[in-house]
Parts: C-alpha cells; structure tokens; sequence
C-alpha cells in the first residue's frame, strides 16, 4: 500500500527546521562552549557548512526517487542492499537518537515549570507523538507547523532584544583551547543540523517533490544556520564563561539575564516547543527509515506494512517508539556523540551515492534538482566529514565501527538471501570493464518511478510502446536492407505478407522522403484491414543510407496503421515530433545501452498524453 501525499513546502520547511531546532541549540551550546570557548559559534557556522554537500546529495537522489526512507532508499538502488541495510539502520538510529535526545530536552525545561518525574514525563510525551503519527502525516504534519511557528516567533524576540546586550569582553579569548577544539566541536554540534535530512524519510508524502525537496530543504538550512549563529552569538555575549559552560538551559540563561524572570520561562516555553517538534519530526521519520528496509526484503515485510485506516507504518512507529524509550536510559552525551556520528556516516553514504548514480550514466536516473558542483561538492564533502569523524577521537571511531558491523550483521543473516535488488554500482563496474554484470530491473524500477513522480499516466501510444518491436542494428545499413529487417519483423505480427510491407514502404519512400533532419526519419504507412496498429523503433549505431542527404540516419519510427486509425496515426506524428524534440534526444539515443533503454526514451519523453476514457 503506497503511503499518502499529503505534506507541503511549508509542511518540510517546518519539518526540518523544526528537527533541527531542539536541543541542538537549548542544551548543547553550554556543553559545546566547555570544549571550544567562545569559538562556539564558528563550530555551528562550519558544522552548518559541511551539511550542504550531505543536503544537496540527498535534494538530487529524493527528487529522482521520492520514495519513504529516503537516503536508505536511494542508496540501496545505489551501493547495494548490504550498505542500504547500514545506510537504513544509521538513518533510523540517528532519528531515533535526536528524538530521544529531544525527549531528555523536555524533561529538563519541564522540570523548570512543574515538578514531575522527568523518565515518566519524556515517556509519556514519547507514547503521545506515536499516537499523533498513527493518525496520519497529515495531522502529524499540522501540529509540525504550529510548534515550530511559535517557536521561531520566540527566537526573534531573544535575537532582538539581546543582540544591544553582547558584551565582547565575555569573547575573549576567541579560541582558548587551541584551533584543534574547533574541530572536535564542529563534530560534536554537527547533530544540531540533522533535521535537514529527515525530508528524505517522508519523501514519498510530499506534494510536488520535485520542486519542494530541493527548496524546503535549503530554506531551512539558511533560516536555521543564521539563527543558530545569532543566538549563539547573544548567549555567549550575555553569560559569564564560567556560568555558560556549566548551563543545561543555556539558551533560557541568557534570556534571563537581559529580560529577566519573564525571559527565561519565554525561552523555557521556546525550548519546550523545539523539543516537542524535534521529538513528533523524528518519529514520524524515523518510522519511514524501515519501510524501505522491509519492502526489499532486507527487514521483516512486517515493519513496511501501511495501516489502511490511516496510511501510516504502524509496525514502524511501535519499534521506533520503544527503541527511543529505551534510549532515555542512555547517559545525555554519549546519546549526543552517538547521534553525531551516525549523522556523519549517513552524509558520506549520501554523497558516496550521488557520485556512484552518476557516473553508473543510468539512463532512467532522472533528478529533476542537481546538486551544484559536481564531484568537488560531493569530494569535499566525503573528505571533510572523514576529517571530523577522525577528530572526534577513538570513542567515535569505535561507534562507527560497531554501527556499521551491526548494520552488516543485520543484512547477512537476513537479507542477503532475500534481497536480489539491481544496484548502480554494478552498472559503473560493467561501464568499465565493458561486461554486462546487470539485468534493467533497475532502469525498470526507475521508470516506474518517473512515471508516479512526474504523473505520467499511460495511453495508448504507451502501450503499443512497451509491445512493440525494436531492431536495434551495429553496422550502418542500405535502405533496401532496413525496409527488408523490418518487413519480416513486422509481418507476423500484423499478419501481412513481409513482401506486401516491404513494397508499401518503398512505394512510400518513393513518395516523398520519410527523413526529417539528418538524424531522424519517420516511415508511415497505411494497411489493409481494420483496427490494426502498430509502432517499430530502428536505431542503427553507424547509420542508414537513405538517400544522399540522409546518409547518417540513426533514429527511424516506423508508423503502420489502417484508415480507421488515421486520426491516432496523426497522434502518434505527433507525439513522436514531441518527444524527438527533447535537445537531448540524439545524445540519449546514441548512448542508450540495449533495446530496453531505447524503449524508455519513448516511454518517459515529454509529450501531450492522449486519455483512455
């Protein structure tokens, strides 16, 4: 059962932003600043920097193929299902770990408020947003956008009034603890920013992704990195040193000392919205990291399975639920380090994927948003996220290892001998070595996707495509000699003498030349009988000679119909006209790897579509 499409750009602007926003900024800049003083504030600025390469590799995969999970679904058809299983298990974790990191945040705001048993309470808040994402992304998606729009509301109003109160004395010295604290800490805040890949996860909900993946994503990324910036800024130019880096609350300590008690329960009340959205934003992702996981066979088919009442993974939301319960035990900043990291790993699979989609040149890996800067985007990014996993010491180090052999532990035992998925690295190894390693299930599965994103819906031109013939030939070629190939692979197929097709064609030829540019020809012609129809598609790699002017013809659409078709003849003319007039098409044709490729140009071209009814 395919999953609802129901969420908007304003819904995946507050989606992310609200994921990113939470504890991120209302806990961690107290523990960041202990570590790096008041450079602080450029570890935010640079962790936010190293996202883009992450982001914009994930905008151009889930615009290809906006489905649920996201990154584990792109990098499945990408790396294969063993690094799919580790790239879901990471993203699934990551999500998990930031709500139940969100969930923490609660608890200790809360506690600011009324006097509560703090494991109870984020338990309780836990079991809340599981019921909201049970009804529906729709409902899920709605209570997103009220949370976050209080919430930057409230951020405006501690940049505006705080920034007239930094004082720069509290920013000296600017790097007490050496520029190798910069680093270390880029990592460790680098979990600030990891909403902005949840948009992917829930991908296949969106409205309209080809446009607002791409865009909602890096609204939110530069509304965010200035406000992290700015509030950073206010709050290390507001506390002394010595109180900031021992705050929990350091965000609500700051109000409090430019707008007193009534500034700190606002900021309180801010901090408990972020940690709402964050946690409802994170389940309701990570839940979707599974589906993909369970529909190829990697997990059991149980957690992919979509509630027909409400059109959410059930199965998902419960084991992410409990999985995040669990994880409140987990002391605050292991469960922070932990989550930094799987965050890292999931970037550099991301960007890993894009460069493998890429130069695999699979013809139905068709992104309708590219990620500028192509490969240096993605190298820099691989090299800066394996630079900041290496600083982040040997404890991050042994959490990579022991995430990754999991993930690898969990697809060996079970889903090696139920997954037999076509990946794309296996095209750009048969690209090199010149051997056919693949099938075109892959380039099948694309199509599909294609056609459900950009809601292409089939007519009957379609049809006759995907069951016609194709004669694909290496060697250049008489025009005598074509007419002959396709006669006899046309004849038992409309029941026609294949010496009665050759002589139409011919005397049609003789007509008027059938070549419309040298590239292209378009040979119709009109048969005996009724309701009989029928569309043949030539490619000839070194070219067809059919006529002085046309001796490099390499494309030819041989049109056959009766007279009672003469009105869908003049459809298919026109359809065809439509889709050669791609500035890409020769390019395509050319290059196109087997028949199946050249039937998918057809297939996938932009044209008028005629309706069935």
């Amino acid at each position: 059962m395919k999953l609802r499409q129901e969420l908007n750009l304003l819904d995946i602007f507050c989606i992310a932003s609200g994921a990113m926003i939470s504890s991120g900024l209302f806990i961690l800049p107290g523990l960041a600043y202990a570590k790096a003083g008041p450079s602080v504030i450029v570890c935010y600025f640079l962790a936010g920097l190293l996202s883009l390469p992450g982001m914009l590799s994930i905008a151009e995969m889930t615009t290809a193929m906006p489905r649920a999970g996201g990154d584990c679904f792109t990098v499945v058809r990408s790396l294969g299902p063993a690094a799919g299983t580790v790239a879901g298990l990471l993203s699934w974790f990551s999500l998990s770990m930031k709500s139940a990191f969100a969930l923490v945040g609660i608890s200790i705001f809360t506690a600011l408020i009324v006097d509560a048993n703090l494991h109870l309470l984020s338990i309780l808040f836990c079991l809340v947003f599981v019921v909201i994402n049970l009804a529906g992304v729709k409902k899920a998606g709605r209570t997103q956008v009220a949370l976050v729009l209080a919430l930057l509301a409230l951020m405006l109003v501690y940049i505006i009034f705080g920034l007239p109160k930094v004082r720069v004395e509290n920013l000296a010295p600017f790097v007490p603890h050496g520029p190798v604290s910069i680093f270390f800490t880029t990592g460790f805040v680098f979990v600030s920013y990891a909403g902005l890949l949840k948009i992917a996860s829930v991908a296949e909900e969106i409205k309209n992704p080809a446009r607002n993946i791409p865009l909602g994503m890096i609204i939110s990324l530069l509304v965010v990195s200035i406000l992290y910036s700015l509030m950073v800024l206010v709050t290390a130019g507001v506390l002394e040193p010595d109180v900031l880096s021992k705050s929990m609350t350091p965000i609500s300590d700051g109000a409090a000392a430019f707008m007193g008690e009534f500034g700190k329960i606002a900021l309180g009340i801010a901090a408990i919205f972020a940690f709402l959205s964050t946690a409802n934003a994170g389940i309701m992702t990570a839940a979707r990291s599974l589906v993909p996981l369970s529909r190829d066979g990697l997990l059991p088919d149980l957690l992919g399975r979509i509630n027909k009442r409400f059109g959410t993974p059930h199965h998902a939301l419960f084991v992410t639920g409990f999985v995040i319960i669990v994880a409140l035990l987990v002391r605050l900043d292991i469960l922070v380090e932990a989550a930094s990291v799987v965050l890292i790993l999931t970037n550099i699979l991301s960007c890993l994927s894009v460069i493998i989609l890429r130069e695999s040149r699979l013809q139905n890996y068709q992104p309708k948003f590219h990620a500028p800067l192509y490969p240096w985007m993605q190298i820099a990014g691989l090299i800066g996220f394996g630079f900041l996993l290496f600083e982040m010491g040997r404890e991050a180090l042994l959490i990579t290892f022991l995430l990754i052999i999991g993930g690898l532990f969990v697809y060996w035992f079970y889903g090696r001998i139920r997954a037999t998925r076509q990946y794309a690295l296996l095209h750009l190894i048969g690209r090199i070595t010149a051997k056919e390693l693949t099938t075109y299930s892959l380039e099948s599965e694309l199509r599909e996707i294609i056609r459900e994103r950009d809601e292409i819906i089939k007519d009957r031109f379609d049809e006759i495509i995907e069951k016609g013939a194709i004669l694909d030939i290496a060697d250049s070629i008489k025009l005598k000699e074509l007419f002959q190939l396709i006669a006899d692979e046309i004849s038992p197929r409309l029941n026609i003498e294949s010496g009665d097709l050759y002589r139409l064609l011919d005397e049609r030829e003789k007509e008027s030349s059938t070549v419309l540019s040298p590239f292209l020809a378009i040979p119709h012609i009109v048969i005996e009988g009724q309701h009989r129809f029928d569309i043949l598609l030539v490619r000839c790699r070194e070219g067809i000679f059919f006529s002085e002017q046309g001796q490099s013809v390499r494309a030819v659409f041989v049109i056959m119909g009766t007279k009672d078709e003469r009105n869908f003849h003049l459809f298919s003319l026109a359809a065809i006209a439509q889709i050669v007039r791609d500035p890409h098409f020769e390019t395509n044709w050319s290059r196109a790897n087997n028949k199946e490729a050249l039937r998918d140009i057809v297939l996938l071209g932009e044209r008028k579509r005629l309706s069935l009814d």
